[in-house]
């Protein structure tokens, strides 16, 4: 074979091998892959006895504005809603001004410490305003954890789940969004699960009461997904 036919059959080899599929290849995962660690608030760095930089604190029902602040729990800074104030239609809510997320996860820990008409808390997510956005708590005097949606001030159970909790001790929290399914859970278990499309886009993200319940959060981690 002269010089010239060999380097067309070394160039037609070429071209065959590189046209044939690697079947080795990995294939491209579509699914939704979880960022760990996008944002989270222990509430150290904050100056005890004010409200925390860049969240805002709004009142969804009747009655004077509700009382949030960090405070030292034994040493361990903490942000507390403290005010007692009675009505039932009174939902407190504090929310962070920075963050908007659509798809998520968040943790956090919260004690209950008093209250008579209420106990307990729990995040909020999708806010739009005082009015409308998802949140999951739980209440030690009912002895159930549940999510709501609260349109234009009105609340309404998507879904709900007995546990017996005490006041006074510390619980984990855990609700996450993908779409329009949430699933909630409660020291890990998960309880509550549920779909709900009433709000579709990203919100701010943060903490709730209701009517008279002291409470503190802590260790709050917000994940997003995509």
């Amino acid at each position: 074979m002269n010089i010239l036919n060999f380097s067309k059959l070394l160039f037609a080899v070429i071209v065959l091998s590189c046209s044939q599929p690697n079947t080795n290849q990995q294939p491209t995962l579509n699914s939704k892959v979880k960022i760990s660690a996008d944002t989270s608030f222990n509430f150290e760095n904050y100056s005890t006895d004010e409200i925390p930089q860049n969240w805002l604190v709004a009142l969804t029902g009747k009655g004077k504005m509700c009382d949030w602040k960090v405070i030292s729990d034994d040493g361990n800074n903490v942000l507390a809603q403290l005010s007692g104030e009675k009505p039932d239609y009174r939902f407190n809510l504090i929310v962070n001004d920075e963050i908007n997320y659509k798809d998520i996860e968040i943790s956090l820990r919260f004690k209950a410490i008093t209250g008579n008409r209420d106990q307990g808390g729990g995040p909020v997510w999708r806010y739009i305003d005082e009015n409308n956005y998802y949140v999951a708590r739980a209440n030690p005097l009912e002895n159930n954890f549940r999510v709501y949606k609260v349109v234009d001030g009105d609340r309404k159970e998507l879904k709900s789940a007995r546990i017996k909790m005490t006041s006074g001790q510390w619980y984990n929290l855990k609700i996450s969004m993908q779409g329009s399914k949430i699933k909630c859970y409660f020291n890990d278990n998960l309880q509550l699960e549920t779909t709900d499309k009433t709000f579709p886009d990203a919100g701010k993200i943060g903490l709730w009461t209701k009517s008279d319940a002291v409470t503190y959060f802590d260790d709050m981690q917000i994940n997003s997904f995509k």
